[in-house]
């Protein structure tokens, strides 16, 4: 399963830029809906397009291996189920 770090990936930047940053400001500046980030900051597990991705990483000047990470479904459903 794949699991996007869009939430860790905000907080990061908010330390690394020392500003607060919104989903607003995000979704401003990628063309990504404020729902939709939204939407991957409250369920990790969330289909994102590889198009969002893309933006995402762009916005955050980030390889894609910072934003997502692989793991097994065996343990995302031991998370889920804990």
């Amino acid at each position: 399963m794949i699991i996007i770090n869009l939430q860790a990936m905000i907080f990061a930047k908010q330390v690394e830029w020392k500003r607060h940053i919104t989903l607003k400001e995000i979704a401003e500046s990628t063309g990504i809906s404020r729902m939709t980030l939204h939407r991957m900051v409250k369920n990790p597990t969330y289909n994102a397009c590889t198009e969002h991705l893309g933006k995402l990483c762009t916005y955050f000047a980030c390889d894609i291996s910072a934003l997502i990470r692989w793991q097994p479904e065996s343990a995302v459903r031991q998370v889920f189920a804990a």
